[in-house]
């Protein structure tokens, strides 16, 4: 089965509770924080996340771009998160960060950036939850997706059963088949979905 994440970075920033409730259907929600030092962007914090927690009742997978996710592992888990994914190029210690959310009570989950290669995220696999392999560079939304990263899906899936995989980068219909084939079970998908006539279907021709 092939979970649909919309990326509420694609959302119309205006009117954010509007737009989550037009994805209603979806499996779960991407939300994208970044810091300004780990990718050059800022984005929404816990107040946001706080807020549209009470807007719905979707899984909320928060993407943490930052340099020091471990100080902000518990805001967020507070806030509303129920899946907390960290950038194995951070600043902390990957066991310690992993350990924090899952004492917090979030699933945890890691990103690999597209320069780092599958093995970099060695025997700390083993407790996660998700790996989100990022097939765009990191901070912009709207990118074309880097076919060459899919087979680090296919290692992943591999090496990792218990763990769900998420392409997060450039999946619309065009590349869903193909990450698909690579072995994913998770798409994040922003523009192809916040900007579709219908939201709905098109997250099932994705998943399809």
């Amino acid at each position: 089965m092939v979970y649909i994440a919309p990326s509420l970075l694609a959302a119309d920033f205006s009117r954010l509770a509007e737009e989550v409730g037009r994805i209603e259907r979806a499996d779960m929600l991407h939300v994208d924080v970044m810091d300004g030092h780990f990718v050059p962007n800022l984005s929404i914090g816990p107040a946001v996340v706080e807020a549209l927690r009470k807007k719905t009742k979707l899984p909320f997978d928060v993407h943490l771009m930052m340099e020091e996710p471990l100080a902000y592992i518990g805001v967020f888990r507070q806030a509303g998160a129920d899946i907390i994914t960290f950038h194995i190029e951070c600043q902390d210690q990957p066991q310690a960060v992993i350990a924090a959310i899952k004492a917090s009570g979030a699933r945890a989950g890691v990103a690999i950036s597209p320069k780092t290669p599958a093995e970099a995220i060695g025997p700390w696999g083993e407790d996660l939850s998700q790996i989100t392999v990022m097939t765009v560079e990191p901070g912009f939304g709207g990118q074309s997706m880097m076919l060459d990263m899919l087979p680090k899906v296919y290692k992943l899936r591999a090496r990792f059963p218990q763990a769900l995989v998420e392409v997060d980068g450039g999946v619309n219909l065009e590349t869903a088949p193909l990450c698909k084939a690579a072995g994913a079970n998770i798409l994040v998908a922003g523009t192809s979905v916040f900007r579709a006539q219908d939201p709905y279907l098109e997250m099932r021709c994705l998943a399809m």
